[in-house]
C-alpha cells in the first residue's frame, strides 16, 4: 500500500505532536517507536506503565438469542460456562484445524458476546461471522470505539487515583469507570506478559483521554515495536506470524484455551476432528523458545537444522532487553526436546540456537 492509502487511527495527530515514527502495519499509518527508542520504551512499561494506541484492531458486537452457543460453532471455547463480565481467549479455526485468527471473546450476557479482532484479519472474519452465525444473531462493528492499553505494573495505581473501582476487575475481567469525566469500557488484559488494561471509549473522548493520562508521571507512550519485544519476552503469539490458517492450537501450545468438554471430535466446530486426534496423539510439531548462542539475532524465516536436517523454522525474533540478549519462537519437530542445539540458516548465514522452554520472562498478571 501506498502512504496515502494507508489509514490513521483517531490519535494519529496526537501521535505526531508527541514525536511519534511511524511505519506500515497491516494497513494502517502506526506508531512505531517515539524519541526515547523502543528498549526504553520496553523497559518504562516493565517498570512503570505504558500507553499504546490498539485503535487499528476492531471491536466487533455480537448480539441475540443463544449467541454463544452460535458462535461455539465457529470456535472451541465453551461459552455458556463463561460467567457475564469474563474474558476468554479463543480461534476461528478451518475444517484442517488451523487458526483462521485468535480472538478475545468477552461475554457480556447470554445475548451479547464482544469480540476483538486482529487489524489484518478483520475483513476476513467478519466474513466469516456472517457466514457462519444465524440471520437472528447481529454482528456490529464498533467503527464508534476507539481502543488504547495502558500496560505495566503501576498501570492500576494510574487508573484507580482517577476511579477507585477499577482495581476491583481481576485478571481478564471486564468493567466500566469514569476517567477524566468520561465513561470507559475497560478489561484487565493486555499483551505484554504483565498486569494492565485496555480501554474501549468513542472516539471523539479518545485523545482528551490520553492526554490526560500522560500527564500521569508513570505514563508514558510506546509503540509497537515494544509491543512486539513485550509479547515476545511473554511468549505470546502474534497472528501471521507465529500463527495461520496451517497451525492448531495444539501444534502453537494453546491447547490450555479449549477446555477438555471441547477436545472432543464431535465438538461441532471447524476442524475439531483433527484437534482432537493431536490432543490424543501429540501433533507433529511445537513451538518452542530459542535462544542464540552468539549475540546476533536470528529472524523470522530462519531455517533450523540439526546439522543433517531441516526441523523448523523461526517465527517470530528480536532482541529482550530483561535478558539482554537476542531471542526468538519457532517451530520444530515435534522430537526435538527442550536444551537440543541447532542452527538457524538464513541466506546461508549460520548462527548456533538453544530451545528453551517459554516465557523467556515469568509473566505477572493480576490475580
Amino acid at each position: 500500500m501506498t502512504d496515502a492509502e494507508l489509514r490513521h487511527t483517531v490519535l494519529y495527530d496526537l501521535h505526531r505532536r508527541r514525536g511519534g515514527r511511524f511505519g506500515p502495519f497491516a494497513g494502517w499509518d502506526m506508531p512505531i517507536r517515539y524519541a526515547e527508542g523502543p528498549v526504553a520504551e520496553h523497559e518504562h512499561c516493565r517498570r512503570h506503565a505504558a500507553l499504546f494506541d490498539v485503535s487499528h484492531m476492531t471491536v466487533v458486537d455480537l448480539t441475540g438469542p443463544d449467541v454463544g452457543a452460535a458462535l461455539e460453532l465457529l470456535v472451541p471455547a465453551a461459552l455458556d460456562a463463561v460467567a457475564p463480565g469474563r474474558i476468554k481467549y479463543s480461534f476461528f479455526t478451518n475444517e484442517a484445524g488451523g487458526i483462521i485468527d485468535d480472538v478475545m471473546i468477552t461475554k457480556r450476557s447470554d445475548e451479547a458476546l464482544r469480540l476483538v479482532l486482529n487489524a489484518a484479519t478483520t475483513e476476513a472474519d467478519l466474513a466469516y461471522l456472517r457466514a457462519g452465525l444465524p440471520a437472528d444473531c447481529a454482528i456490529t462493528p464498533r467503527r464508534d470505539l476507539a481502543l488504547v492499553a495502558l500496560q505495566g505494573p503501576q498501570a492500576a495505581a494510574v487508573l484507580c487515583r482517577l476511579d477507585e473501582s477499577v482495581d476491583a476487575l481481576g485478571f481478564l475481567e471486564e468493567g466500566v469507570a469514569q476517567l477524566c469525566g468520561h465513561t470507559v469500557e475497560l478489561s484487565r488484559s493486555g499483551y505484554t506478559g504483565g498486569d494492565g488494561f485496555e480501554l474501549a471509549l468513542p472516539v471523539e473522548h479518545a485523545e482528551a483521554l490520553v492526554e490526560a493520562l500522560l500527564v500521569e508521571e508513570e505514563v508514558a507512550l510506546a509503540g509497537l515495536a515494544s509491543r512486539d519485544s513485550l509479547r515476545l519476552e511473554a511468549g505470546m503469539c502474534l497472528y501471521g506470524h507465529d500463527l495461520d490458517e496451517t497451525t492448531t492450537p495444539v501444534e502453537a501450545g494453546l491447547g490450555w484455551a479449549i477446555p477438555k468438554s471441547r477436545r472432543v471430535a464431535d465438538a461441532g466446530y471447524p476442524g475439531a476432528e483433527a484437534i482432537a486426534r493431536q490432543f490424543v496423539d501429540g501433533p507433529p510439531r511445537r513451538r518452542v523458545g530459542l535462544r542464540t548462542i552468539g549475540r546476533r539475532p536470528v529472524r523470522e524465516g530462519a531455517e533450523l537444522s540439526d546439522g543433517d536436517d531441516i526441523v523448523g523454522r523461526v517465527t517470530s525474533g528480536g532482541y529482550s532487553p530483561a535478558l539482554a540478549a537476542p531471542i526468538a519462537m519457532g517451530y520444530v519437530s515435534a522430537g526435538v526436546g527442550d536444551g537440543a542445539e541447532l542452527a538457524a540458516v538464513t541466506n546461508g548465514r549460520v548462527e548456533a540456537v538453544r530451545v528453551v522452554p517459554m516465557p523467556f520472562i515469568p509473566k505477572d498478571y493480576h490475580r
